[in-house]
C-alpha cells in the first residue's frame, strides 16, 4: 500500500534506516512530533524488504551498517530505479562516503552528531524539492527525474553551503529568479556576490541569454559611460567606429553591476532612465536604442548609507532595491567551512597538481576558529597555499598561514560574567564557571555542532557531552532542551 504524498495528507511518510535502535527512535519521535508518519528498519536488508510493499516520501539512511552499508543500499535502489528521495547520515570523517551516496542519487546528507532541528530543516528542504520536482510519483515507487540542482542541496548553481542561512539564500534565489525585478545584492568583499548574481541568471527564464558583468569601481568615470551605454563613430576623439555598450550586449539577458554604489552621479541619472524607460542612448547618438535587460546590482558597503551621505541617488536606490539579498559572511556560517575546504582541496588537486588527501582535525578546528575577514576568497587562497606547501598528505595546523595556524586564544569571560558570589574565592567554582563559559562560546561559534566544538576546546567529544550534561548547557537551536545526541 502506497503512502500518502506530501503534507496535504497530514504529513509525509519517512523511512528511517539505522542499526542504532535508540538513535533511530529519537529521530522518529522528533519527526512524528512535527507531523510526519515514520517507518523504521534496523538494516539495509530490512529496508529492501519493506520497500517492496511501501513507497515512503523520504528515506533517512545511515551509511555505516553491518552486512550491507547505507551506500550499497542507495546504489542498489538507484540501479533498480526505485530509490525514494534519500538523506544519508554519516559520522564526522565519512564525508567522502556521504558525497558518493549523493552522486548515486541521494538528495542530501547529515553529519553525525547533529541537532534535531537540523534534521527537521533537511527533511523539509528535501520534501519541498520533491514537490517542486513534480510529485506524485508515477507508479509503484517510480519517481520523476530529479533536476540537476536538486541532487545535492549543498551545491546550488556553483554555490556551496549546508548551513541554514545558505539554504535560506538558495530558497530566496529560486523564488526571485523567475521574475524580472531588479535585485540589490549586499555582502562583504569575498562572500560571493557575483555567484549569487549568476545563480539568479541561471535559475531565470533568461538563462539562455547573455550574462554580462562589470565592476563599476574598476573603470575610470570618463570611460564608464561609453562602456555601459556605447557610443557612435565621432562621438569623441578616439571613437573611430560605433561601439555597443554592455546594456546592448546583455539584451535579453542579465547585466550585473558590481560595486554599483561607485557609479558617478551623472551616470546614476542615465541608469535610472534605462531602468524606467527600457532604452539606452549611446554617447553621441541622436536616438535611443530599446533594450530588454534585467539589472542586478551589488555592493560591499551599505547603499542606504551612501544615500544618506548624498553619494547615491535615493530614487535610484529604491528603483534598484525592489528585492534585497544579503550574502552571509563566512564567520556567520562556520558549519559550511569543512564542505568548502573539501571542495577547494579537490579543485586545487586538479588545477595545481597537488595530492592532498584531507585536513587534519586540529587544522580544521583552527580554520573554524579563525574570523575570515576576507571571507570565502580568503579561505580559498589559504587552502590553495596550504595544498602547495604541505609536506604531508594531510594539511596540518602548522602548515596553515601564520594568522590562521596560531592557536586561537580562548574567549575567557570577564570575572563579572562568571556569576560567582562577590566574596567567593573558590577555585573549583571558578574553574566550573570558566569551563561552562568556554563551552557555550565554542557551541555558539560552531552553530551547536558538538564535534567541531570539541575540536576547538581541544577535548574529546565524550568529555564535552559529559560537561554539557553536568552544566546543563543549552545547545544553540535547542533552547531549553536537555542535551541529547
Amino acid at each position: 500500500m502506497s503512502a500518502a504524498r506530501g503534507r496535504s495528507g497530514g504529513g509525509a511518510t519517512i523511512l528511517v534506516v539505522d542499526d542504532e535502535i535508540t538513535f533511530a527512535r529519537l529521530i522518529r519521535d522528533h519527526l512524528e512530533r512535527t507531523g510526519h508518519h515514520t517507518l523504521g528498519a534496523d538494516s539495509a536488508e530490512s529496508a529492501l524488504e519493506l520497500l517492496r510493499g511501501k513507497s515512503p516520501d523520504l528515506m533517512l539512511v545511515d551509511v555505516h551498517m553491518p552486512h550491507m552499508t547505507g551506500l550499497e543500499l542507495v546504489q542498489r535502489l538507484s540501479q533498480e530505479d526505485r530509490l525514494p528521495p534519500t538523506i544519508v547520515m554519516s559520522a564526522y570523517g565519512q564525508l567522502d562516503t556521504a558525497l558518493q551516496a549523493v552522486r548515486c542519487g541521494a538528495v542530501d546528507f547529515l553529519s553525525k552528531p547533529f541537532r534535531l532541528p537540523e534534521v527537521e530543516l533537511k527533511v523539509e528542504l528535501a520534501l519541498e524539492k520533491a514537490r517542486l520536482d513534480g510529485s506524485p510519483r508515477r507508479a509503484s515507487g517510480e519517481r520523476p527525474a530529479v533536476r540537476p540542482e536538486a541532487q545535492s542541496p549543498e551545491v546550488f548553481h556553483n554555490m556551496i553551503g549546508r548551513s541554514a542561512v545558505m539554504h535560506e539564500l538558495f530558497t530566496k534565489i529560486e523564488r526571485v529568479a523567475r521574475f524580472s525585478s531588479t535585485v540589490l545584492i549586499h555582502g562583504e568583499s569575498g562572500t560571493g556576490k557575483e555567484l549569487v548574481a549568476r545563480a539568479l541568471h541561471r535559475a531565470s527564464p533568461r538563462r539562455g541569454q547573455p550574462f554580462v558583468a562589470v565592476n563599476c569601481g574598476a573603470i575610470p568615470g570618463n570611460l564608464l559611460e561609453s562602456e555601459l551605454f556605447g557610443h557612435v563613430r565621432g562621438a569623441f576623439t578616439d571613437a573611430t567606429a560605433d561601439r555597443q555598450g554592455l546594456f546592448e550586449q546583455a539584451d535579453g539577458g542579465t547585466l550585473f553591476l558590481d560595486e554599483i554604489v561607485d557609479l558617478p552621479l551623472h551616470l546614476q541619472v542615465k541608469l535610472l532612465r534605462v531602468l524606467q524607460e527600457g532604452e539606452v542612448r549611446p554617447v553621441g547618438a541622436n536616438r535611443p536604442v530599446p533594450v530588454d535587460v534585467r539589472v542586478l546590482g551589488a555592493s560591499a558597503v551599505s547603499a542606504r548609507e551612501r544615500v544618506s551621505q548624498g553619494r547615491f541617488r535615493e530614487d535610484l536606490f529604491y528603483r534598484l532595491s525592489v528585492i534585497d539579498l544579503q550574502v552571509p559572511a563566512l564567520r556567520d556560517r562556520v558549519q559550511d567551512i569543512p564542505l568548502l575546504v573539501q571542495f577547494i582541496v579537490s579543485r586545487a588537486n586538479e588545477r595545481l597538481g597537488t595530492d592532498v588527501t584531507g585536513v587534519h582535525p586540529h587544522a580544521m578546528a583552527r580554520l573554524m576558529a579563525y574570523g575570515w575577514p576576507g571571507n570565502v576568497r580568503e579561505l580559498q587562497n589559504a587552502i590553495e597555499q596550504a595544498c602547495v606547501m604541505s609536506e604531508t598528505p594531510e594539511i596540518r595546523a602548522e602548515g596553515l598561514a601564520s594568522q590562521i595556524g596560531a592557536a586561537p586564544e580562548p574567549e575567557r569571560p570577564a570575572t563579572a560574567e562568571l556569576t560567582l558570589p562577590a566574596d567567593s574565592l573558590s577555585i573549583p567554582r571558578a574553574v566550573q564557571a570558566t569551563e561552562r563559559a568556554l563551552i557555550e562560546a565554542a557551541l555558539s561559534r560552531t552553530g551547536g555542532n558538538r564535534t567541531h566544538a570539541a575540536l576547538l576546546l581541544e577535548i574529546s567529544q565524550r568529555s564535552l557531552l559529559t560537561k554539557i550534561a553536568r552544566y546543563e548547557v543549552d545547545i544553540p537551536g535547542q533552547p531549553g532542551r536537555p542535551p541529547r545526541r
